[in-house]
Formats: C-alpha cells, sequence, structure tokens
C-alpha cells in the first residue's frame, strides 16, 4: 500500500488494515443472527393459523468491481459481506493497486473458501470494461466516480441488475457559531491531509459561521504550515488541485501558509484557501486531493444553502456545541452519514453502513444494511386449512357478519367510542396504532442561491453487449497483470450456473 498508493506506514494500519479486521469480527459475531429466518408476528385474524417466515437467500453471483484509495478496506468489507452472505464473487481489482490487492485476493483464496467460490480477474483497464460487457452478474459492487458510476448503471439497466454504487461525496464541514474553534480545525484538516485527502467521505469546504471565523482560520493556518507535500495518484489530479488554487486565489481568496507551492509531478502540498466566496470554482469541490475552500457564512440558513448547492452528499461533519441543535438538521443535509464534532474517523465503527443519494450513488455496503444487500428477502408461508375456505363458496350470512367484524376491528364500534370536542366536531378513537407525528419542515432556503443540478442529466446509456447466461472462466491474464489465479470452479448438479 505504501508504495502503490503512498500512504504512510501508519495510514495503511489505522485506514485500512484496522477498519477490514474490525469488521470480520463483526460479521463473526453478528452475520449469523442477521441472516437467520425470522418468524413474521402480527398476522391478522381472519387469515387463521398462517405461519410466514421471512429469510434471506444470497444473491447468487456478485461482480466487485475495486478501487485504489483504501485498497484493503473497502475491498476487503465488500468481499467479505458477499461471501458471508453465501454469494460466488468475481473481483476486478484496481489497476492503480494491482500488488496490493491482489495479496490480499490470495490470502483470500488460500483461506479455506470452496472451490469456485471467488475468481479474480486481471488488475487491467481491458479487464474492466469486459467484465460487464461479457459477463452476466446477480449484483455489481462498484466504488469509484460518479461519471464511471453512471455508465456502469447505463451498462445493467437493459438486465435490471442490482446494484450498489459507491459514489464519491463533495461534502461539508459545518463549523456553526457555538463551536470549538481549534477542535473543528484540527479535526477537518486531519481528514483533508489524510490518504493526500483522497476519501470519498474527506470535506472539500469548510463552512465557517463569522462569529468564530477568525479563531478557525488562525488554527488552521498553523496546521497548514506544518504540512508536508503528499503524492497524489496521478499528475492530472495534482494540476488539477493546483488550478483550482490558483483560479481563487486570482477571485481574493487568501492561501493559508501565504503562497501556494506549484505541484512537483504527483507532489502536493496540502492547502487551505480562506476567505472564499460561493462563485469560486474550488468551493464546488469537484476535485480529488488535498485542498480545501474556506468560506465565512453568517448564519446557518446560509450554510445549508451552500451545502445543498452541490448535488454530491455523502459524509458531512456539524461543529456545535449543541448536539441536539445539530440533530434537529440531520435530514437537511442529505448525507448518509452525519458526525457531530468529527470528521471521518467514526465511520470506523463495523457498524456504519456507507451510502450516498443522487450522484452519490446508491445502496449502502458496510455495515447491517450492506450485508443485507448482498441478499433477497424470501417469504416462506405454511397455511392450514382454514384460510382455503375463503377460495370457496361461504354462506352469504357469514359474508356479511364477517364484513361487520372487519368494519369494527379495524373502524372502532359505536361502544368505543369517546367523543371529545374539537371545535365542534367528535373525534372517534381508533384500534390501530397512532401514527406517528410528521417530521418538521425543512429549513427554508435563501432564494439567492441556485437550487439542485438535475440529478437526472445523466450521459446517454451505452449500448448493451450481448450477455451470456453463464459466467465464463476468468479472463486471460495480461502483460503486467497479477499473478493470482483464479479459483476452480465446480458446479453442483441441480444448482444454478455460477
Amino acid at each position: 500500500m505504501q508504495e502503490e498508493t503512498g500512504k504512510t506506514h501508519q495510514e495503511a494500519l489505522f485506514a485500512d488494515v484496522a477498519p477490514l479486521l474490525a469488521a470480520i469480527g463483526w460479521l463473526e459475531s453478528r452475520a449469523s443472527g442477521l441472516l437467520k429466518p425470522r418468524r413474521q408476528g402480527g398476522g391478522p385474524w381472519w387469515l387463521g393459523r398462517v405461519k410466514v417466515t421471512k429469510r434471506r437467500e444470497p444473491a447468487g453471483t456478485v461482480a466487485i468491481i475495486a478501487t485504489w484509495n483504501y485498497p484493503v478496506q473497502l475491498l476487503g468489507i465488500q468481499l467479505a459481506q458477499a461471501l458471508v452472505a453465501g454469494n460466488t464473487v468475481t473481483v476486478k481489482p484496481s489497476e492503480n493497486a494491482p500488488r496490493t490487492q491482489s495479496l490480499l485476493l490470495t490470502l483470500a483464496l488460500e483461506s479455506g473458501l470452496p472451490r469456485g467460490t471467488l475468481t479474480v480477474l486481471p488488475a487491467t483497464r481491458e479487464a474492466g470494461e469486459r467484465i460487464l460487457r461479457d459477463y452476466r452478474f446477480d449484483h455489481v459492487v462498484f466504488t469509484g466516480s460518479t461519471a464511471v458510476g453512471r455508465t456502469i448503471a447505463a451498462s445493467l439497466v437493459g438486465t435490471l441488475t442490482p446494484t450498489t454504487l459507491e459514489l464519491s461525496g463533495r461534502d461539508s464541514a459545518l463549523v456553526l457559531d457555538d463551536a470549538d474553534p481549534k477542535l473543528a480545525a484540527k479535526c477537518i484538516w486531519t481528514a483533508v491531509t489524510i490518504n493526500a485527502g483522497q476519501t470519498c467521505m474527506g470535506p472539500r469546504r469548510a463552512l465557517v459561521h463569522e462569529t468564530v471565523y477568525p479563531q478557525f482560520v488562525a488554527e488552521i493556518a498553523k496546521l497548514a504550515s506544518k504540512a508536508r507535500p503528499r503524492n497524489v495518484v496521478n499528475e492530472a489530479a495534482a494540476n488539477r488541485c493546483h488550478e483550482l488554487a490558483q483560479a481563487s486565489l486570482r477571485m481574493g481568496a487568501r492561501d493559508a501558509t501565504g503562497t501556494l507551492a506549484e505541484p512537483l509531478g504527483r507532489l502536493v502540498r496540502p492547502t487551505a484557501l480562506l476567505d472564499c466566496r460561493t462563485d469560486h470554482e474550488v468551493v464546488q469541490g469537484d476535485h480529488f486531493g488535498p485542498l480545501l475552500a474556506v468560506v465565512p457564512v453568517a448564519n446557518l440558513r446560509e450554510m445549508l444553502a451552500i451545502h445543498r448547492s452541490v448535488a454530491q452528499h455523502l459524509v458531512t461533519s456539524v461543529f456545535t456545541k449543541d448536539k441536539a441543535r445539530a440533530r434537529d438538521f440531520v435530514a437537511d443535509l442529505g448525507s448518509g452519514i452525519v458526525m457531530i464534532n468529527d470528521v471521518m474517523v467514526p465511520t470506523g465503527h463495523p457498524g456504519v453502513g456507507l451510502g450516498g443519494r443522487g450522484a452519490s450513488g446508491v445502496g449502502v455496503s458496510r455495515g447491517e444494511e450492506g450485508l443485507l444487500a448482498m441478499t433477497h428477502p424470501v417469504w416462506v408461508t405454511e397455511s392450514n386449512g382454514l384460510i382455503r375456505r375463503m377460495a370457496t363458496s361461504m354462506n352469504p350470512g357469514l359474508v356479511r357478519l364477517t364484513g361487520r367484524l372487519l368494519g369494527w376491528w379495524y373502524g372502532g364500534s359505536a361502544r368505543d367510542r369517546s367523543p371529545v370536542s374539537t371545535a365542534g366536531q367528535e373525534v372517534a378513537p381508533s384500534r390501530t396504532p397512532a401514527l406517528a407525528q410528521a417530521p418538521t419542515a425543512p429549513l427554508p432556503l435563501s432564494d439567492t442561491f441556485d437550487p439542485l443540478p438535475d440529478p437526472t442529466a445523466a450521459p446517454a446509456p451505452i449500448p448493451l453487449a450481448r450477455l451470456e447466461s453463464d459466467l465464463p472462466p476468468a479472463l486471460p491474464s495480461g502483460e503486467g497483470a497479477p499473478t493470482i489465479q483464479a479459483a476452480e470452479r465446480e458446479q453442483p448438479s441441480g444448482s444454478p450456473s455460477a
């Protein structure tokens, strides 16, 4: 990992290996309980003694198209969940971390998996293009950019193949007027610099209330002055960060360290741009590297408007001493994960699912929801003879009696009514539970901000190639591809094709 992705030893251990180990331990202790058959209670009296059992059956064949930025954590957890749920899995490793993921998958193959359970394709771009063109799967898991995610979704729409698309976020860290500016600056800067800022859940902008803005700026400037250059995935990513920073400086922003350093190949110095305005392109966060836009704001309404003007929401942080206040507007943030007084680190909890909405993805990976996504529910009913009477002719008097009984049972009878005067009307209580209180209406946004981009504005679908009903053997290894070989396939008699 250190050689292929530029991680430090500490980052590789604590951000990749440790979360995977925690997730495996979590699955060992909880998966059997989550996947076991469950009796469904609460059946109506008029069905008689009908036994209903809900089962979780494997999705079938699962494809995982892996990413490079957290090559052990993300692929490892997705693979473990798919296997624990009982699926056969085909993995296309990332071409940016072939040796790291080759080692991980070799360990998986040598761990005692049944033959045919895991197939590994070459870590090449060509294999990525062929995996969905030539193969047919029951579920596809992809982690990567929104642009590629849209292409994958378009290629699978003809077969209605379910997907889990873990795409990038371009999220915010909100620093409210009562926040601890030192704590906020430290947490946010850690998230900007870890893994050279190449984290889908890392903040792209800090929206800081003007009351604490001076203190926040002073603290983050101290941290930025100590930052060392980091390697990003390629020169294009480095140049993108530098170009956005230069454009913002020309429009009046300030570099927290006083001078903007030129990138050297893949090497980028982590940068905090102060005094950014909403018309600065860098505020949109369309980059993948250690670059943070710091925006002063007057109130929470303005924070939410700026935050929601960007279509990709995955993980959002809120800094405040009043945690209840932060919980009140969680729904307005539109993110799958909301962290109060922290950034990124709490997502290492193995029970936390990761899932975006709209341009940030479809479905959930990790945690309980991620495990269940690797299955499909089946309800098994077992009936006695009583229910069959409904399919035969019944005595008309019995039908009328049953109708009155249904009206009494679900609607209440005259004897049960307790008149309560409300503006001259009588309200009768129901036998059914009261409805939950309606949620509070979302905080209205200022008219001075543009509406959210149209999430339906996706590229035209790519044409579908012929799909085969059976999964063929692994693609032949190309030059420079990992030497790992696919596990031998066995097809039990009478089982569906793998």
